[in-house]
């Protein structure tokens, strides 16, 4: 048996096997200020109480601070949501982006069941926990009850090997995989990364990879744990690796497919408007002129992402045609990058730093583009009117490709600059 058919065996009590329709108890719900308020007035007409308050987080992300009367109104409908069932992990005073926050606060193990009402939820299977989005309707339900259902999904083996190259990331990885498989190619399937690049990668660049599984249609992205991911879950929970659940594939596991990726030769890679599978080599878009440069997201709002940007950024200002806007991905990881100095040179630069939340990914809080503009950004979703008017582009890539892009007003390869 693969990984999460292992994980949702041992939550459904018996050996599952693909295409089978499960009922199983989540050990973990999720919402934030966009989601909650649909999923709070389902929740309400079949249910007075909440299964556990302690087992249910709610992370205020989107449109913090509220920047529309409609938007302070669902943020209402939350705190009294809070107040009323007693929910104890409640985020919203800035904390940072659900899916990074959830983490921080030690609230992902591996083997454990977490859904969330946001298509990225997929990013905690880095830690080895099988977790999948939802509708709201459907976290309603989870709610009142502490129970969903999945059928048990086929699984595709995708193995990376290879060392990354000082100008590119993890980002890169993914988008190439995205690339080659296409937006829709493992619709409903489990992305089982694996291999030695996957086995030796650290934490953040194994949450930016499982957090776009969801980009080529899969119902989970995961990995094994690994020694970094051991250390940082122990840190955070205060346990020891003995007490945690940790699946491991078998070397027999059935795949529906196995794939192979060698990046030793990876160029950074760019997703091109208007789809995240539009993926290209940076050499084929170099000099395409960009408006605004984001760096952020729950995809690369990491320190690493920060790290990789100062380093292009430091000493160095950006062109007077690019606006540069850098959120950190959490509260915690803004102090540290304050402590760093990382804070003072992206100022120092001519950047806009912003504070943490999802904001300009959406297109709903900050950096929202006109018509005709064009951005490169370090997010996970290209579509057309994403951040603004449908007239807009959004190129997809890595942060230090972003950093390099705002200092020379063009798409630039960092290799140019570092």
């Amino acid at each position: 048996m693969n990984i999460t058919e292992k994980i949702l065996s041992s939550k459904a009590g018996h050996e599952v096997t693909p295409g089978e329709i499960i009922e199983i108890e989540v050990d973990l719900a999720m919402s934030h200020d966009g989601t909650s308020p649909p999923a709070i007035k389902t929740f309400e007409k079949i249910a007075d109480r909440v299964w556990n308050p302690d087992k249910i987080a709610i992370v205020f992300d989107h449109n913090i601070p509220a920047n529309t009367i409609g938007s302070a109104e669902f943020q209402k409908v939350c705190r009294d949501f809070i107040k009323k069932q007693n929910i104890t992990k409640k985020y919203i005073h800035g904390e940072g982006i659900c899916h990074q926050v959830l983490p921080e606060m030690g609230l992902v193990e591996p083997g454990k069941v977490i859904v969330g009402a946001d298509s990225h939820t997929c990013t905690y299977g880095a830690f080895g926990a099988f977790s999948t989005g939802m509708g709201a309707t459907d976290l309603a339900m989870v709610y009142a009850t502490g129970k969903t259902w999945f059928m048990v999904p086929e699984a595709i083996k995708i193995e990376v090997t290879g060392e990354l190259n000082p100008y590119i990331a993890p980002k890169d990885i993914i988008l190439n995989i995205i690339g080659d498989i296409g937006i829709a190619g493992a619709t409903y399937k489990t992305a089982e990364f694996t291999g030695e690049s996957i086995e030796k990668m650290d934490v953040e660049g194994r949450m930016t990879m499982c957090n776009m599984a969801i980009e080529m249609g899969a119902k989970n992205g995961i990995m094994e744990a690994n020694k970094e991911v051991i250390n940082y879950i122990c840190t955070r929970t205060a346990k020891r690796e003995n007490e945690l659940k940790i699946f491991k594939s078998d070397a027999d596991a059935d795949y529906e497919k196995e794939l192979h990726f060698d990046i030793n030769d990876l160029e950074p890679q760019i997703a091109c408007p208007d789809d995240v599978d539009n993926v290209k080599d940076i050499s084929k878009v170099e000099s395409t002129t960009v408006d605004q440069c984001l760096i952020g997201s729950c995809t690369n709002g990491r320190l690493s992402d920060l790290k990789d940007a100062y380093e292009i950024l430091k000493g160095r200002k950006i062109n007077d045609d690019v606006r540069l806007l850098i959120l950190p991905a959490s509260r915690e990881i803004y102090k540290q990058a304050m402590q760093l100095g990382y804070i003072e040179a992206f100022i120092d630069a001519g950047a806009i730093v912003c504070n943490p939340g999802c904001g300009p990914c959406l297109g709903g809080h900050m950096g929202v583009l006109s018509k005709g503009e064009t951005c490169i950004s370090t997010t996970n979703r290209n579509f057309k009117g994403r951040m603004g008017d449908s007239e807009s582009s959004v190129y997809l890539a890595n942060s230090k490709v972003v950093a390099a892009s705002a200092v020379e007003g063009v798409i630039t390869n960092p290799k140019n600059l570092m």
